[in-house]
């Protein structure tokens, strides 16, 4: 799977261990910043580089990585036909995907370890959407919304 992967300086060390672990589980990569730690940059960026990516079909899927998680979670669904939630627990990860297709994952690096942020990860990828007439609705409803503001 393409995924793009993004985070402020608060995210940012967090993101160099996912990259790795993903790379190792023979994802493709796509590192949209930031490239180096700067505590001046701002996470409003990295999420519309991961929603750009995504919405232009570079990316299939989407990671922000930011200090709480909050911040890049609120601007990353500010694009229409993004779907980005923050999960620190394996289900919110799971069933994200499966009932709201969620395609960005928000995580905050200073409220989880490494360790669940790379099971969190995998949950995120490993889901599908199930399709479900339920479901489709409901995001229909949303990109309605969408379509009006």
């Amino acid at each position: 799977m393409k995924i793009a992967i993004g985070s402020d300086h608060g995210g940012y060390y967090l993101k160099g261990i996912i990259i790795r672990f993903l790379s190792g589980e023979g994802h493709e990569i796509i590192d949209v910043g930031a490239s180096g730690l700067d505590l001046l940059d701002d996470y409003p960026d990295f999420a519309r580089a991961v929603a750009v990516s995504i919405l232009g079909g570079v990316a299939d899927r989407g990671i922000l990585i930011c200090g709480s998680g909050v911040g890049a979670s609120v601007a990353a669904n500010k694009f229409p036909g993004i779907r980005a939630a923050l999960c620190h627990d394996s289900f919110s990860a799971r069933q994200g995907v499966e009932d709201d297709n969620m395609n960005v994952l928000c995580l905050g690096a200073r409220v989880i370890g490494e360790e669940l942020a790379k099971d969190l990860v995998l949950f995120f990828l490993n889901a599908k959407f199930s399709g479900a007439e339920r479901h489709t609705r409901r995001i229909g409803k949303i990109a309605e919304i969408e379509k009006e503001f």
